[in-house]
């Protein structure tokens, strides 16, 4: 268990804290071809942290040329397996003893709380470059069943330049889902983080250099969506996409992708997670306190929230009762302070967006039960109390659209044929929960939910071992597991002639 101090602490750590701020392209730190830069305001109290950065085309095709170049030399693509592992591992231990620095790099860009990002993020961060690092000795390749007189051979080679593009609310965890694999397999790798959180991202690149990944295999361009993204969506030397964002950037980026070389995209796009409370479920105190967790962790701002709480009609009443009893242990605060368990929305941007849902929400006749006001406003950061609505219809914007703040719709149900056509009734499909003590319910419901991961009596479960993805508009990627190994590398069959 890491030591978590104390505000005074962290406060005094951040004064003294240096901020790197500049691409790394091709084993360097360097500054935009056109010398761009643009403001990194930290949302715990409005105030410039530094100015990154701002890549562009040009840099795209310095990055590209780096990827390509060390790729085809074979310095990190060639590398032996046991040898590219224990450069990963290194560079998974360099992050554990950077720990608090990333984790304090990532609270005061992106507002999370700062146990969070010790006790989740940069721990999780660890676990997944590890992960794929320990699997590069352990995957092999196949034989075909043939005739006696061939011999089928199926291999796996790396794809080649990886260009992987990924979000602001875990810019660390969704990298580490990205270049793990894609490093474990001998790509080389362009790393975009979001403009709203790039300091982590920027970061691991000095550590990675440090482990002993050559120059050009990892590359990191901080910048713009309509700048860097769209460059590196339509270069025609980027062999595969990947990326974790919204649904309207994702069907984006694969017409970019259809309009320039056909490269491969793998997206984890948006979420509407429907979480289901049947009357029978084991224990309605603890569905309750995962039902508030499922929306508040983060802020909220998790593709995987649990947005719609759907409750049967017999327990309703007094499970939303219990739900907001439950929503009193999470409060706004200072996120440099342990005790905190919600921080600052991202930005403004972010936090009037999620205002103006709660406003929608009451315009459209849902009821507002508990929250909707911005919180903390002296401070000059950006917080908004956790909000919780009930008497939602399905239809409702609310109810439909991904807001990615604290806020709960609550819809009930009559049976179990409604709670999952509810629960389908969505463009989304990235994850569900469902909490009964009938195992037979349990599996046909999960059966029917339209969704890529559903959690039974628990909400966000499981680790690294299963693959992470959604269906309809949550996108076709998956990240996690040994699923994901297959998204960086091409599956070539070469068959040989047996002398007789």
């Amino acid at each position: 268990m890491t030591e978590l101090h104390d505000l005074n602490y962290w406060q005094t750590k951040a004064k003294g804290l240096s901020f790197e701020n500049r691409a790394f392209i091709d084993g360097e730190y360097t500054a935009a071809a056109s010398g761009a830069t643009f403001e990194c305001i930290s949302p715990i109290d409005g105030k410039l942290l530094t100015n990154v950065t701002a890549c562009d085309a040009a840099d795209v095709l310095r990055a590209v040329t780096a990827a390509r170049t060390a790729f085809n030399s074979g310095a990190w693509s060639q590398m032996a397996p046991s040898t590219r592992k224990k450069v990963l591992l290194t560079f998974a231990s360099l992050i554990d003893t950077h720990r608090e620095e990333l984790a304090l790099l990532e609270t005061l860009d992106m507002g999370k709380p700062i146990a969070d990002a010790l006790e989740v993020d940069v721990s999780a961060t660890v676990r997944a470059i590890s992960w794929s690092a320990e699997a590069i000795d352990k995957l092999y390749d196949e034989i075909a069943p043939t005739a006696a007189d061939e011999l089928g051979l199926v291999t796996r080679d790396p794809v080649g330049v990886v260009a992987a593009i990924v979000p602001w609310n875990f810019p660390m965890i969704m990298a580490s889902w990205k270049i793990g694999p894609a490093l474990a397999m001998g790509n080389s790798v362009i790393l975009k983080p979001s403009e709203k959180s790039s300091l982590t991202a920027i970061r691991l690149a000095g550590l990675a250099r440090e482990a002993g990944i050559p120059a050009g295999v990892f590359n990191v361009l901080p910048g713009f969506g309509h700048t860097v993204g769209k460059a590196l969506a339509v270069h025609m030397d980027v062999d595969t996409l990947v990326f974790t964002g919204s649904t309207n950037v994702a069907k984006q980026l694969l017409v970019d992708a259809g309009q320039s070389n056909m490269k491969r995209v793998w997206t984890e796009a948006g979420g509407k997670s429907p979480n289901i409370v049947f009357a029978d479920a084991p224990d309605l105190d603890e569905a309750a306190e995962a039902a508030a967790a499922a929306i508040c962790f983060n802020m909220g701002e998790m593709c995987t929230a649990g947005s719609r709480l759907l409750v049967e009609e017999s327990i309703a009443e007094d499970f939303i009762a219990r739900v907001r009893q439950a929503f009193q242990n999470w409060r706004p605060g200072h996120p440099l302070d342990p005790a905190t368990n919600i921080g600052a929305i991202v930005d403004e941007v972010q936090l009037n967006r999620v205002l103006s849902y709660i406003d929608k929400g009451q315009a459209e006749g849902a009821r507002l039960s508990l929250g909707g006001q911005r919180s903390q406003i002296v401070s000059g950061g950006f917080y908004v109390e956790p909000t919780l609505f009930d008497k939602v219809d399905n239809q409702m914007t609310i109810a439909q659209e991904e807001i990615f703040g604290p806020v709960l719709s609550v819809v009930t149900f009559h049976d179990e044929a409604e709670a999952v056509q509810l629960a389908n009734d969505s463009i989304y499909g990235l994850a569900a929960a469902l909490w009964t003590s009938n195992l037979s319910r349990a599996h046909r419901v999960a059966r029917a939910l339209r969704a890529g991961s559903i959690w039974i009596n628990q909400y966000d479960g499981g680790d690294m071992t299963a693959p992470f993805g959604g269906y309809k508009q949550s996108g076709n990627g998956r990240d996690k597991s040994l699923h994901a190994f297959d998204k960086y590398c091409e599956i070539k069959a070469t068959w040989i002639k047996l002398a007789p």
